[in-house]
């Protein structure tokens, strides 16, 4: 078990909150800690993953609940190492419909996918260690929503960041 004050934590904290996208914050990481080489961000997506959105998350989108939203779940990776499992409800007609298609046929990671409609992020909770739905061995967990330039919500997401974010402090 990793202490609550943990310093490579507290500089993976810093990176993340330096970052609109935690996929570019993620590819940032990897490089520094010398993850692997190349610091390339790979989603691992759960192939007919489907979770239906509560109230709360139509809510933090601004959606009704017969707006249609789209669910993914991915493991991020980079090299042979899972650094986030993720979990994310968007909004598709806040989208390209490259970008859909995208999202729906590839393993680029989201954040990688809408880096061109200039989203910013805005955290609701973090917290250390495992929060609700995140599967063991969290270490650091988020919740977001990726808004557009202006305001309205293109996706909520839930990231559980695991322990091989601090592979070199566990070793």
């Amino acid at each position: 078990m990793l202490p609550a004050c943990s310093p490579t934590l507290t500089r993976f904290e810093r990176t993340l909150a330096a970052h609109d996208s935690a996929t570019a914050a993620l590819g940032q990481w990897c490089a520094a800690q010398r993850i692997a080489a190349p610091a390339e961000i790979v989603a691992d997506t759960e192939q007919g993953a489907s979770e239906a959105a509560t109230p709360t998350i139509r809510t933090a989108l601004g959606v009704g609940a017969a707006e249609p939203l789209a669910f993914r779940h991915v493991r991020l990776r980079c090299g042979g190492a899972v650094l986030s499992d993720a979990k994310n409800w968007y909004v598709p007609a806040r989208l390209t419909p490259a970008m859909n298609s995208k999202l729906e046929t590839s393993r680029t990671p989201f954040g990688t996918v809408v880096r061109p409609l200039g989203f910013r992020r805005e955290r609701l909770e973090s917290r250390r260690g495992r929060a609700e739905g995140c599967p063991a061995g969290t270490v650091l967990s988020h919740k977001a929503v990726l808004r557009l330039a202006d305001g309205r919500a293109i996706s909520l997401v839930i990231e559980c960041y695991t322990r091989a974010n601090l592979a070199k402090e566990a070793s």
